[in-house]
């Protein structure tokens, strides 16, 4: 799964990087080193442009778009939203069928800018309840460029509140994961699912549908990413700062990258 990730990019830094044509961001977030779900993160969707009258026009293009949303979908029909809560992550494998997703997947994908993500890997060292201690990993681009996670949104209609709310309507997200390739699987067996940027276009279209879509979700080739320990600090969401992906000092018997 992918439960944590980084996220410090500035929104305009994103506009530049994701060709977006049109930024929603009021106001910008927080650089965040320990995003975890029900938080606020960034997303790239396309959309149909807005009309005269604020409404958006269907027979136009769409338009790429930085968004705010909130981790944890929640699927347009649910009753309850707290069902986010536990939709953080769809499987690759099965994204296309699950009834929970497969609406999502057909016209409503985004990608999820990451700096990076962490994964927990279990030591030999045990805890005072006897538990393997399990020792936090940040899981980057060997290039240290922006990870684009591919994603999933929703929108929600929240019947509580009026027709003039202009909070009325709520926008989740969830990951997709796969199998982690061979330089981090090793760690965990799961990893989010990267989109190259030759592919951006094609997953963000909600005009593409169908096969193409299979085609377009590959799991990442070996070799691009980099991973290493760090502090246990960010194993509490309370935590936050850019400490928490620094490489962690190497001492005798520290944990290294496991093989």
């Amino acid at each position: 799964m992918c439960g944590r990730y980084a996220s410090s990019r500035r929104p305009e830094d994103l506009v530049e990087e994701f060709d977006i044509v049109e930024s929603r961001i009021q106001d910008a977030l927080e650089a965040d080193y320990n995003v975890a779900p029900t938080k606020e993160v960034y997303a790239v969707v396309e959309r149909p442009p807005r009309s005269s009258t604020g409404s958006e026009e269907g027979a136009e293009p769409p338009q790429r778009q930085l968004r705010v949303v909130t981790w944890g979908l929640v699927p347009s029909w649910a009753k309850d939203p707290s069902i986010g809560n536990r939709m953080i992550n769809a499987r690759m494998e099965t994204v296309a069928e699950k009834p929970a997703y497969k609406r999502a997947f057909a016209r409503r994908r985004c990608l999820l800018p990451a700096d990076g993500y962490f994964e927990w890997y279990p030591t030999e060292e045990r805890t005072k309840s006897g538990k393997p201690r399990k020792q936090p990993f940040f899981i980057r681009p060997q290039d240290h460029g922006v990870l684009a996670m591919a994603g999933l949104y929703e929108i929600w209609r929240d019947p509580t509140r009026a027709d003039d709310d202009p909070d009325r309507f709520r926008w989740t997200c969830t990951v997709i994961t796969t199998e982690a390739e061979d330089s981090v699987g090793h760690i965990h067996d799961r990893m989010p699912l990267m989109v190259d940027r030759a592919r951006w276009s094609a997953w963000l279209d909600p005009r593409v549908e169908g096969p193409d879509l299979l085609d377009v979700l590959e799991p990442a080739a070996p070799g691009r990413l980099e991973a290493y320990p760090v502090s246990a600090l960010v194993s509490n969401v309370r935590n936050n700062g850019s400490e928490l992906i620094e490489p962690l000092p190497l001492e005798p018997g520290a944990a290294e990258v496991p093989t």
